[in-house]
């Protein structure tokens, strides 16, 4: 009761906020939409298969089973529903999916609903997703559901001595797949042995990229070799305001680096931000036609979608975000098999933290911290190769999470 009372107050602020407020302007819109387009796209002679993802960043992570079921077992459609506009926006074309809609908040009426246009025959939650009156009802109609990429922490509200009801979502689904043993033997005390230790199908994500990843023509002139020696290249992803005070400054130092840059938004405000930060020659990828792009010591990527191919063309990454709310994708960088770079912030992020304990990851808490570890990845080959190398291992040794998962529920 106290769960659905804070939901419909949940939902009650987005609709306060949003002619104020773009993302919530777009969930609220979204929303108001899912059920005409169920009801216009959904097949019923179909059987169709959920997947919920909160963001961008769970739904990498969904992918790799989503295309497998739907390479392999082309009787299931797939349903994809995202909560947060900075997913849904960004992969509302996303062909691998038949219907693709917002979720509509978790409310006794709007579940009911959205379950009766959708009809799943099955549904999958990812990492953090737990909404209460949804797994409560797909667990009366006999849905058979599950959540992938999970990871449980003693500090969480479920765990708490006053998180006995929101532990009940828990035994709601039929598998939890979880990243490591610790998150099982945690469920395991509370009575929840429906579980296995699956991984984190990023890993299998990342390594799918790398095997697409294409040429990026720009970077590739710009990092030409002006006096026979290849340069030394940065690749910056995600950055924020707190990250380019941190690595620009080192940028500037070093005359044999060259930088590749894209920030995490691209507003014209944040671009030049940078711009004015920048005592060399640079230019946005959007303004790079016809220009002799070897000229240019910076190439600030001002578009989406291609820094996962970028890293590439790194000796080094840095990735942004971790002198905020939290970094953000060092696999993405890693997979590459090169040392990875990333503020204070990060030890939520499990990947980010074996990543350092591998030997390819390095946290930094300032500028100071940040030019000493550029200086020793600069100086010493070795000890780069060697980092990169563990980096790359690191993501390898990880792969397999969606076959187990898919393998666990198909055979």
């Amino acid at each position: 009761m106290m769960y659905s009372l804070a939901i419909h107050l949940y939902a009650l602020v987005v609709a306060c906020i949003a002619p104020f407020h773009r993302k919530a302007r777009l969930m609220r819109a979204g929303q108001a939409r899912t059920l005409d387009l169920l009801r216009e796209r959904i097949d019923r002679k179909a059987k169709y298969i959920w997947f919920h993802a909160a963001s961008l960043g769970a739904f990498e992570q969904g992918r790799p089973l989503m295309e497998r079921i739907r390479a392999e077992h082309p009787e299931y459609k797939i349903l994809l529903t995202f909560f947060s506009p900075s997913g849904y926006e960004v992969r509302k074309n996303y062909a691998g999916a038949d219907v693709i809609c917002y979720l509509p908040f978790d409310t006794p009426d709007r579940v009911h609903d959205f379950l009766d246009a959708a009809a799943p025959v099955m549904a999958f939650f990812i990492k953090y997703e737990f909404w209460g009156n949804y797994l409560e009802t797909l667990k009366e109609r006999g849905i058979p559901t599950y959540i992938i990429a999970a990871i449980f922490r003693p500090d969480q509200l479920f765990f708490q001595w006053f998180g006995k009801a929101y532990r009940k979502m828990l035994f709601y689904f039929d598998h939890l797949f979880v990243q490591d043993e610790r998150s099982r033997q945690l469920l395991a005390e509370y009575g929840i042995t429906n579980v296995t230790v699956a991984g984190d199908t990023r890993f299998d994500r990342v390594l799918d990229i790398h095997r697409a990843a294409h040429d990026v023509a720009e970077v590739e002139a710009m990092l030409q070799a002006k006096t026979g020696k290849e340069p030394f290249t940065m690749v910056a992803g995600s950055t924020w305001p707190e990250d380019e005070e941190i690595l620009l400054p080192c940028f500037q130092q070093h005359p044999e680096m060259k930088l590749v840059i894209a920030p995490h938004e691209i507003h014209e405000a944040h671009l030049k931000s940078i711009e004015s930060q920048l005592k060399r020659p640079y230019l946005r990828l959007s303004q790079a036609a016809g220009k002799d792009l070897a000229a240019y010591d910076c190439l600030i990527i001002d578009c989406f979608g291609l820094l996962p191919s970028i890293y590439r063309y790194g000796q080094v990454a840095y990735i942004g975000g971790g002198f905020g709310a939290g970094i953000h994708n060092t696999l993405e960088a890693a997979v590459y098999g090169i040392p990875v770079l990333f503020g204070p912030k990060y030890h939520k992020f499990k990947e980010a933290k074996d990543l350092i304990a591998a030997g390819g990851g390095f946290s930094i808490a300032s500028a100071a911290e940040f030019t000493t570890r550029m200086d020793e990845l600069l100086d010493d080959d070795a000890y780069r190769t060697q980092s990169g190398e563990a980096a790359g291992t690191f993501v390898s040794s990880h792969a397999g999470a969606t076959e187990l998962i898919f393998k666990h529920i198909f055979s």
